[in-house]
């Protein structure tokens, strides 16, 4: 048998609230034709007021005026409630006016006697300047700021509609901020939408309730007459009270109201509460506080003035002047501490969470405990290098390398120190702090005695010596290096044998939005249609590998475009990209305008070409090379380089566009940074000066 189903009804903040509110409407409509005791009149007059000044308090306080924008309906219900009031007010008036000015209850009488001072013209004349400046000023205002702001809220959905569609497509926001968005703006188009319709009910309350007070005082001194053989002064007097009264009762909430319609729609799109909008914007611009003071202390020294009031107003504005300004730059200090204490926080929250094990930083310097007193002692000396350093990677290179973390290890020797690449130790060296390094360039040594070691950057014979004997090497022509200078210097040395592994996509993204909007496209068609952006990053690692500088990051790209359409392999797409960097490849390499080049000879040339196995395409597919012939070719190559380098003047070695790089393979294991070029990537009009051959 199927169980029954249950109707499941939603429920509301607490029982009752839906009966509760119905039953507030129905009251509101039965005072329109039931006859109500003054009492309860009374009770109803202050629930006006009290409603009235609930909706400016709210209106003020609000963030947004979409906070409340349940604001057109609260509006409708409040008018009927003060007309139903003005008509159960109406009928006690014209029935019970005779008894004297309590007969409408006790708050109308009060209000009579409060406002009008004991003449009924008076309050005549007050209730007529209220109704004026309700009717023309505030309403009118209200409800034509509401006219523009509905028309232009709706223009302006298609347009906002397609941000958000924009926004939604670009990743910029998933589809819940959009339907959250979407929500949004339906809600702004129907609050102004409504505030529109709405405004027309406090215009339209105006009328009514000068109406009905002018009914009450026409109305009450005929029946006064005619019904109660009162005199015509008499009545006059009574009923003009009790009109007045009731106007003045009606018209005050009324004003209120109107007052919050105004605030509501000319706050616009501004958030925060009007205290923010308005108070602090009044406030935001001492120089004018102090222009206002200045015109306040001349008009109170101006004969015929009141000194007293002008002069404590512009003591006023003139302290605001010079408070305010001190007031908002503590805050900002306190927000500055506030921001800072959070973050450090948020860092220390991650230095001891497990996530922070697993992240490694991509460069990092570990120093031994007695290099890390001698190095992190002139901390300030070591930031400003290794900042200069990085400046120096990426004019040279064209990216910036990352961060250089520098930590102390009490796991490794203490006079040593580790280089790690994504925290991997990829060099390291022992230290002998306190001492200076001497490069021996030839056979000239110091007369300073010393231990003999080697460089750690590029291996090249040194000798260390004790600080104390620097000025001594210096005038017999040496230079001297601190332990600050080998340190760095061997670390700027592994940076660029590890180029490559640093660049990393993002990196590689980069550069490219800050390219041109045309060579962005460019970029965008090539890794779209013909590789992928992965791709396109290995071919800049590749070129990294050899040294090359991506710094002429539109010239490559441009390479690239021209044989990506036909080739598929990198190594080819390299090889033609250097060609067509030939320039620059010679450039950054010639001293003076000149080139010194080391060929191949020709016998290895046709070693290496014969070595190189082809398919039917004639594109190389292998290099196959006897193991005893590369053994020889690397004995004679190390030699013959070996030779050059010990001169000290930089070079490069020449060979065949098709073996080059094989050659490089062979011999960055031996020399990494020794260049190989090709002959078709030796530029135009470069002085060439011929230092000898391999074989």
């Amino acid at each position: 048998m199927a169980e029954p189903q249950v109707l499941a009804i939603p429920k509301t903040g607490f029982q009752g609230k839906d009966m509760g509110f119905a039953l507030g409407v129905v009251l509101i409509l039965s005072i329109l034709f039931l006859p109500i005791p003054p009492f309860l009149i009374d009770i109803g007059l202050a629930l006006s007021i009290a409603f009235s000044v609930l909706i400016l308090m709210v209106a003020l306080w609000i963030q947004r005026p979409l906070d409340f924008s349940s604001f057109p309906t609260i509006l409708l219900l409040s008018t009927m409630l003060r007309l139903s009031l003005n008509i159960a007010t109406t009928r006690v008036i014209l029935s019970e006016g005779h008894l004297g000015t309590n007969a409408a209850g006790s708050v109308i009488g009060g209000f009579s006697e409060m406002v009008m001072a004991g003449d009924f013209v008076i309050g005549l004349i007050v209730f007529l300047i209220l109704v004026t400046v309700n009717f023309i000023v505030i309403t009118k205002g209200a409800t034509r700021i509401a006219e523009v702001g509905a028309r232009f809220t709706l223009d302006a959905i298609p347009g906002k509609q397609m941000a958000i569609d924009a926004d939604l497509s670009a990743g910029l926001i998933d589809e819940k901020q959009a339907q959250l968005r979407r929500k949004e703006l339906e809600q702004e188009s129907s609050f102004f939408g409504s505030m529109d319709g709405a405004s027309k009910f406090v215009r339209g309350d105006a009328i009514a309730g000068l109406l009905i007070t002018g009914i009450n005082m026409f109305g009450g001194v005929i029946i006064g007459y005619a019904r109660h053989d009162m005199a015509i002064g008499e009545a006059a007097d009574v009923f003009v009270r009790l009109s007045v009264g009731d106007g003045l009762v009606s018209q005050i909430p009324a004003l209120i109201v109107s007052l919050a319609a105004g605030l509501l729609v000319s706050r616009g799109g501004q958030l925060g509460s009007t205290d923010e909008a308005v108070i602090d914007q009044l406030g935001g611009y001492p120089r004018a506080l102090f222009a206002a003071s200045g015109l306040l202390f001349l008009l109170a020294i101006m004969p015929g003035l009141p000194f007293v009031p002008f002069f404590l107003l512009g003591a006023g504005m003139a302290f605001g002047s010079w408070a305010i300004p001190r007031r908002r730059d503590a805050a900002k200090r306190a927000e500055a501490q506030d921001l800072h204490r959070s973050q450090q926080d948020e860092k220390d929250k991650e230095k001891d969470s497990v996530k922070s094990i697993l992240k490694t930083a991509e460069i990092e310097l570990v120093l031994g405990k007695q290099v890390a007193t001698k190095l992190l002692g002139s901390h300030e000396e070591l930031a400003f290098r290794v900042s200069k350093m990085r400046k120096k990677f990426a004019t040279q290179y064209g990216f910036v390398v990352p961060e250089i973390k520098v930590t102390d290890d009490i796991g490794i020797k203490d006079k040593s120190y580790q280089i790690r690449i994504h925290g991997t130790t990829v060099s390291a060296n022992d230290l002998r702090v306190g001492e200076v390094m001497v490069v021996l360039g030839g056979t000239r040594r110091p007369s300073i005695p010393g231990d003999e070691l080697r460089e750690p950057a590029f291996g090249l014979p040194a000798m260390s010596m004790a600080e104390n004997f620097a000025d001594d090497l210096k005038r017999e022509g040496f230079q001297p290096i601190d332990n600050v200078s080998v340190v760095l210097t061997h670390l700027s040395e592994v940076i660029r044998n590890n180029l490559p592994q640093l660049l990393s996509y993002k990196d590689m993204k980069i550069l490219i939005d800050r390219l041109d909007p045309e060579y962005r496209k460019l970029a965008d068609e090539i890794c779209t249609s013909h590789m992928t952006y992965s791709g396109f990053q290995a071919v800049l690692k590749l070129l990294l590998a050899e040294r090359v500088s991506i710094r002429n990051l539109h010239l490559i790209l441009e390479a690239v475009a021209e044989l990506a359409p036909h080739v598929r392999k990198s190594e080819q797409i390299v090889e033609h990209v250097r060609i067509r960097m030939a320039q620059q490849l010679c450039g950054d390499i010639a001293r003076n305008g000149v080139l010194n080049v080391l060929r191949l000879g020709n016998r290895w040339d046709m070693a290496f070409h014969q070595a190189l196995k082809r398919d039917t395409k004639g594109e190389v597919i292998e290099f196959d090379i006897d193991p005893r012939q590369l053994e020889e070719f690397t004995d004679e190559a190390t030699r013959v380089i070996r030779g050059h380098m010990d001169k000290g003047v930089p070079f490069v070695l020449v060979t065949s566009p098709d073996s080059r790089s094989y050659v490089r393979m062979i011999v960055e294991r031996i020399f990494a940074t020794l260049p190989v070029l090709s002959h078709v990537e030796i530029a135009k009009g470069i002085e060439i000066k011929i230092m000898g051959a391999i074989g």
